[in-house]
């Protein structure tokens, strides 16, 4: 071998859409170029505009662009393929260079730009192949020339920004959302970031804080250097594992690229706890996965597991325990990561903590709220709602702990909106007291208690240990031998749905003085579990640099990010930031572009479900046939998500019996069966996506509840929870569609869904 060939990311990309005949080829052409590269029949040639990229051929269609890497230490010539394409596509002026700011490979590919954007800019694309039988691109005619979108910058802003040299110009000179999309399509993603950003209405500073600073290298790279630059830049090399994967039709992802700025927040050192957040298809879950595989590479050799990656449900983990494993090669560093939901972990410290007669049932909270309705019913207790009673119990009296009467006439109940006086909090106090005494005779407790009871066993923990380090005896403890924390390292993903006492629990079972010890990503627009906290107040300090936010999504197209915002972002509404802030989705956009949702309106149930029937049918149709015209096995790729859970079987009946659809029931563990078309209640999508989801029954009188109603005079606070609980839902459902979404409903559509049935401009997105 007289060269070694790497593919640059685009390259990669660009391989998984051609079809299988010309993926093969490509290997072929790689086998020859690294025997020898300048054998005639590959035609190495330089393209005019940029002496680094030369231009080989795969077969008399296709052409590979490549650039030289420099000469590896044994003396083995390294090229990088930056591109695939049709020698039609391929012209002169294509440029590669270094990033000012990252010093990573970037190639810019003017071809994929409208020729009205670069006539204005004043540039002409030369074919480097011509061919009399393809005519050469023709400049548009001429139009009156609109103000361009981003006239209010500067070519140096742009540049200390990170944007591409060759693409500065061209970005001053667009003047509308289509032109900067053909623009931004092949950009190097710095740049598709920054001008995105400053596009959609970020100011210059959040565009540097956000996207530019956490990228930028602490000093100035060596423009010229490219075999420096290459060691920065996410390249894979060709061998036959990669053949392997291409032939499979599985290019894509076989590996799961991080984004720059995902990538720098993933491998950081961090002093302490970090958070990120972030909206839908920002990453947030795939950076929380990379975080635990960087982890499990740095630690030292030993059989125990010092990594607990977490989350708040059971699909969810079981989620992440697949995906981990597709990420992390080495099985003996895969074995020391704990992969658990959060209310099993608190199972397994209370299970070791109590004998066979101390364990208790656990139940659902709606199986102790109708033990507390009973009980109201029996006293004849008129003056309180059970609901109401309910959430003070599990949000303040167990969320912060509280063990006696005196000290819940002290405790603070943030965002509890009613006020409590002394003697109704002694009235509470005795009905709480009343209530557990019930739950106690029958040998249960709910998720809730389980949780504080677990944390407060942990925190003993965290205390006797301290102590031994101080070398203060434990009190006579029968424990013997080292007790160390339990975990090295924590990533918790999906953190807006855990309850306070969850986060006790954490707190005490990672050591808080070394680093890296709390990894957190969640974002509070997707809570739909009532479980508001402040971690400063429980112990975990996420302020300032140690929380960071990501704004592009790569999974929801803008056209569909448009309307769920305007679910979303009601602007009577606040959202926390997992702390004492607030937090909103400023910035939050999307790259990707498909058709609009629908949202449509049926007089009846059964003309709802008719429609239904019709349009899952025609998804199917055209997912049936890849793009290459083979059939194609479209299960798992379209979803039905039902407003409420009492419709859940009667649209599963429907699809089944009128349409022939075979259907499988989203559960907590994952789907119930091999059905083609995934059906369930909005709390099941947490965390899925599919390429085409219709949401139905979106009716007044289901979304939000109509109890929640009565709260809006009584308990105004209450009544904005229960409203941000219920767009959260519909927020988390419509984003869970990757190409397409359809929205419908039977009677009057819900009042969430004003803004989105008026149309979202997508500008920004």
């Amino acid at each position: 071998m007289t060269a070694r060939l790497s593919l640059y990311r685009k390259a990669e990309q660009e391989l998984y859409k051609l079809d299988r005949a010309v993926k093969a080829q490509f290997y072929d052409f790689s086998h020859l170029f690294r025997n020898n590269p300048d054998q005639p029949g590959l035609d190495l040639k330089k393209l005019k505009g940029d002496s680094r990229i030369y231009r080989a051929k795969i077969n008399q269609s296709y052409r590979a662009l490549l650039t030289p890497l420099g000469v590896d230490p044994d003396e083995t010539q390294h090229w990088l393929v930056i591109a695939v394409r049709h020698r039609k596509d391929v012209y002169e002026e294509l440029q590669v260079a270094v990033n000012r700011v990252t010093g990573e490979i970037e190639f810019v590919d003017l071809a994929v730009v409208g020729s009205s954007a670069l006539r204005r800019a004043g540039i002409t694309l030369t074919p480097a192949e011509p061919d009399s039988a393809v005519p050469a691109p023709q400049p548009d005619p001429a139009t009156p020339t609109a103000e361009p979108i981003l006239s209010g910058y500067t070519a140096e802003q742009l540049r200390a920004l990170g944007v591409a040299e060759q693409l500065i110009d061209l970005a001053l000179a667009v003047t509308s959302d289509a032109e900067l999309d053909e623009l931004l399509d092949g950009a190097p993603l710095l740049s598709k970031d920054v001008l995105y950003g400053l596009a959609s209405g970020m100011d210059i500073d959040e565009v540097r804080t956000e996207i530019t600073a956490p990228v930028q290298l602490d000093e100035q790279p060596d423009l010229g250097d490219f075999v420096a630059a290459a060691t920065r830049t996410k390249i894979t090399a060709v061998d036959l594992e990669v053949q392997a994967k291409i032939d499979e039709g599985d290019f894509r992802t076989w590996k799961v690229y991080l984004h720059p700025t995902q990538e720098r927040i993933a491998y950081n050192h961090y002093k302490g706890p970090v958070r990120v957040s972030g909206g839908p298809g920002t990453g947030k879950t795939i950076v929380a996965l990379h975080r635990v595989r960087h982890l499990a590479k740095q630690l030292p050799p030993g059989d125990d597991k010092p990594i607990l990656l977490t989350t708040f449900t059971m699909n969810l983990a079981t989620d992440l325990r697949l995906r981990l494993a597709s990420l992390i090669d080495d099985p003996t560093q895969l074995a020391r990561v704990d992969v658990t939901h959060i209310d099993q972990l608190a199972a397994r410290v209370l299970g070791e903590n109590a004998t066979q007669r101390q364990r208790r049932q656990r139940i659902a909270d709606q199986v102790a709220l109708t033990e507390l309705r009973q009980l109201l019913a029996e006293l004849d207790e008129r003056r309180w709602d059970a609901d109401f009673l309910l959430e003070e119990w599990d949000q303040v009296i167990l969320g912060q702990s509280v063990t006696s009467r005196s000290d819940y006439f002290q405790v603070r109940r943030a965002g509890r909106g009613k006020a409590l006086t002394r003697p109704e909090r002694n009235q509470v106090w005795k009905l709480i007291e009343q209530l557990t005494a019930r739950l106690d005779k029958l040998g249960v407790e709910t998720w809730g208690q389980a949780a504080e009871r677990a944390a407060r066993h942990e925190i003993e923990r965290a205390v006797m240990i301290e102590s031994r380090r101080a070398g203060v005896m434990d009190g006579g403890s029968s424990s013997s031998g080292p007790l160390t924390y339990r975990y090295r390292h924590i990533v918790v993903d999906e953190a807006q749905d855990l309850r306070a006492a969850h986060w006790k629990m954490l707190r005490a079972m990672a050591d808080p003085t070394l680093p890296d010890d709390m990894f957190i990503a969640g974002d509070t627009h997707q809570r739909i579990y009532d479980h508001q906290v402040a971690l400063g107040a429980l112990g975990i300090n996420i302020r300032g640099r140690r929380s960071m936010r990501l704004t592009l999504s790569y999974r929801t197209t803008r056209e569909i990010l448009a309307r769920a915002l305007l679910v979303a972002d009601d602007k009577n509404i606040t959202y926390d930031d997992l702390d004492d802030g607030t937090d909103n989705l400023a910035g939050y956009r999307s790259v990707l572009h498909g058709p609009v949702p629908t949202l449509t309106g049926y007089a009846t149930w059964e003309e709802e479900l008719a429609a239904l029937a019709a349009t899952v049918s025609a998804w199917r149709a055209e997912l049936s046939v890849g793009d290459d015209g083979t059939p194609r096995d479209p299960a798992g790729t379209i979803a039905v998500c039902v407003a409420d859970r009492e419709h859940v079987d009667q649209a599963i009946t429907y699809l089944t019996a009128k349409a022939g659809i075979s259907c499988a029931e989203l559960t907590k563990d994952g789907p119930s069966n091999v059905g083609d078309v995934h059906v369930g209640t909005m709390h099941r999508f947490k965390g899925l996506e599919y390429q085409k989801l219709a949401i139905i029954g979106a009716s007044h009188s289901v979304l939000p509840r109509p109890a929640v109603e009565r709260y809006r005079r009584d308990d105004p606070a209450r009544y904005e929870r229960e409203l941000r609980k219920a767009r959260a839902l519909l927020f988390v459902a419509a984003t869970r569609a990757r190409d397409t979404l359809a929205i419908t409903w039977h009677g009057q559509p819900s009042p969430l869904l004003a803004a989105a049935r008026q149309g979202g401009d997508s500008h920004g997105l």
